[in-house]
Parts: structure tokens; C-alpha cells; sequence
């Protein structure tokens, strides 16, 4: 629930003190964020696919709107504001990421549909395997050279191979499974904030010289998303509890793992890294905000529908109808 909060407290000390997080390297980051899609692994519930499969044109949607809206939000973006060829590839490579795991917990602020979530999230990692790599291909190739193979394999070792692990020790050691379970998205916050602080602490000074331009641009980006991400359902006639869902889906990025991909497949450019890092304090902040009113909308509803219900006489002092 404090997600965000966190993540900025991480970036205020980040600033002044660096040397707090700049351990945080290599290694290390790859290690964090992949006990974070560990625990996407341990979260999945073979019951929230069938609902959801039984009815697949919310996930579709949701899908194709994020492989779709975004790298397109983040080209547009980059072009638009004239960012330098490292943040360009940084923005794109942010927008062309599946959603990430907080989008589930803010969905479930927002009372949104938790189980489509979790289905999109995982729909959309697992086509991330070639997407992510190929769109970026595509997009940020007008700036620098992009190896697509090496982001692919770097996609299926941050991505698939802990996922899949998830999956297998759910099944084949459940009780270790159960026991994991909640601790994992505490371990997961902890984990986003540590990779989000020591890419700020590294590249403090440039943070400094191009904050203005890159929050903008952060802004941007995932403000179009989460507005796009509802226009789009709400044009096929989907429910609200569906719209909800997709806005924070489509808005909310899996920006560790722009952050761990860029700081890979782009060594050379350190730069490339720091557009996730801001990306992953905007969207939390204005996901929890979104999510924020539409809880309270949702509760002043509530109330008023208890207030009418409550203004009904007893069905036993109701007027009868004739002959009853």
C-alpha cells in the first residue's frame, strides 16, 4: 500500500547520500529483480485464468494495448522533446516493458478486477519474451544500435527463468510455496526501491542536470497511458471494474526491468538506465493517486446506495398492488 511513498523516500536519500544504494550493482540488481518475477511466479492461480480466459477480451485488449500504446507514447515522447539518444533509448525501452507487479496491488486499491491483473501481468512478461526485445529493435534503432538477441536472452534470464521457477516450486514443494508467499511482495517493494535508489545514487548529477526533462517526459508517458489504457475499453463497452484494470495495466511499467536491461544490453551508455528509475517513481505515484479516487468514488457510491436503500419503507408497509 505504501509503494510509492517508499520508492520516493529512496530517491530523497539517493540524492544527498548516494553511497547508500550505489552498492547496488551488476549482479546484484539482476539478483533483485528476479526475485521479484519469483513471486509473480508463486502468485499465479490457475483459477484466476480460467475466469479470465472464459471471457478473453478484457486480457486481449489489454495486451495489445500495451505493446501497442506504449512504445508508440514513448517514441512519440523522445521525438518530441528531443532527449538525448541515451534517455531516448532509456524512455523507449521503458514503454516497450510488460506491466510490472505493482500494478496488482494498485489494482487492488482501486478495486479494479485483481485476477485480470495478475493475467495481463503475466500475459504480457511472458510475451515480453520477444516483443520487448523487438519493438525496442525497431524504435530506439534510429539512435543506437540495439542487439536484439542479446536482449533477448537477457529477457529470459531476468524474466522467464524465475517465473518458471515460481510455477515449479508452487508445484512441487507447495508448503515452501505457502510459507514464501507473504513475504514476497514485501520483498518485491523492498527490491524495486533498491534497484530505483542506486540508479539514481550513480547517475546522480545527470538526474540533476536533466530532472526537469525527464519527470516531463516520465509524466507524459504514463499520464497518456493510464488515460489511453481507459479510453480503450471504455470504447468496446467494458465495465468499469475492466476499464480500471486496463488504465493501471497500460500505465504502470515493469521499469526494474527496463533499468536491469538497459544497464545490460546498453554497459556503454549509463544514462540509458536512468529514465526507468524515474519511470518507476511516476507511474507508482500516479497509479496510487488514480487508484486513491477511484476507491473513494467507489466507497461514496456504496454509501449512497445503503443511504436509498435505507429510504425504502418495510416491505410490509409498502402499498400492495391491487388483487394481491
Amino acid at each position: 500500500m505504501l509503494f510509492p511513498l517508499w520508492t520516493v523516500v529512496g530517491v530523497a536519500l539517493a540524492l544527498p547520500f548516494p553511497w547508500l544504494f550505489t552498492w547496488m550493482q551488476g549482479p546484484l540488481i539482476v539478483l533483485a529483480l528476479a526475485v521479484v518475477m519469483l513471486g509473480m511466479g508463486l502468485e499465479l492461480k490457475t483459477a484466476d485464468f480460467r475466469r479470465v480466459l472464459g471471457n478473453p477480451q478484457p486480457a486481449a485488449l489489454g495486451v495489445v494495448a500495451q505493446f501497442a500504446v506504449m512504445p508508440a507514447l514513448a517514441a512519440g515522447v523522445a521525438w518530441g522533446l528531443r532527449l538525448e539518444p541515451p534517455l531516448a533509448v532509456g524512455l523507449i525501452l521503458v514503454g516497450c516493458c510488460p506491466g510490472g507487479t505493482a500494478s496488482n496491488v494498485v489494482s487492488l486499491i482501486a478495486r479494479a478486477d485483481v485476477a485480470l491483473s495478475v493475467v495481463m501481468t503475466t500475459v504480457s512478461t511472458l510475451a515480453a519474451v520477444l516483443l520487448t526485445p523487438a519493438l525496442t529493435g525497431l524504435l530506439a534503432g534510429r539512435y543506437v544500435p540495439v542487439d536484439g538477441w542479446r536482449l533477448l536472452l537477457d529477457v529470459l534470464q531476468v524474466v522467464l527463468l524465475p517465473v518458471a521457477a515460481g510455477i515449479a516450486l508452487k508445484r512441487g514443494a507447495p508448503r515452501l510455496a505457502r510459507s514464501l508467499a507473504p513475504v514476497m511482495p514485501a520483498l518485491a517493494v523492498l527490491a524495486i526501491v533498491l534497484i530505483v535508489a542506486s540508479i539514481v545514487g550513480s547517475q546522480r548529477q545527470a538526474l540533476l542536470d536533466q530532472g526537469p526533462l525527464l519527470l516531463l517526459a516520465a509524466l507524459l508517458l504514463h499520464g497518456c497511458g493510464f488515460l489511453l489504457g481507459w479510453l480503450i475499453p471504455a470504447a468496446a463497452g467494458q465495465p468499469a471494474a475492466v476499464r480500471r484494470t486496463l488504465s493501471i495495466e497500460v500505465g504502470m511499467q515493469n521499469s526494474g526491468l527496463a533499468v536491469v536491461l538497459a544497464r545490460s544490453a546498453f554497459a556503454a551508455s549509463p544514462l540509458t538506465a536512468l529514465p526507468g528509475a524515474i519511470s518507476a517513481v511516476v507511474h507508482a505515484v500516479l497509479g496510487s493517486l488514480l487508484a486513491s479516487c477511484w476507491r473513494l468514488e467507489g466507497s461514496r457510491l456504496s454509501r449512497s446506495s445503503k443511504l436509498s436503500d435505507s429510504d425504502r419503507p418495510p416491505a410490509a408497509d409498502r402499498p400492495r398492488s391491487p388483487g394481491s
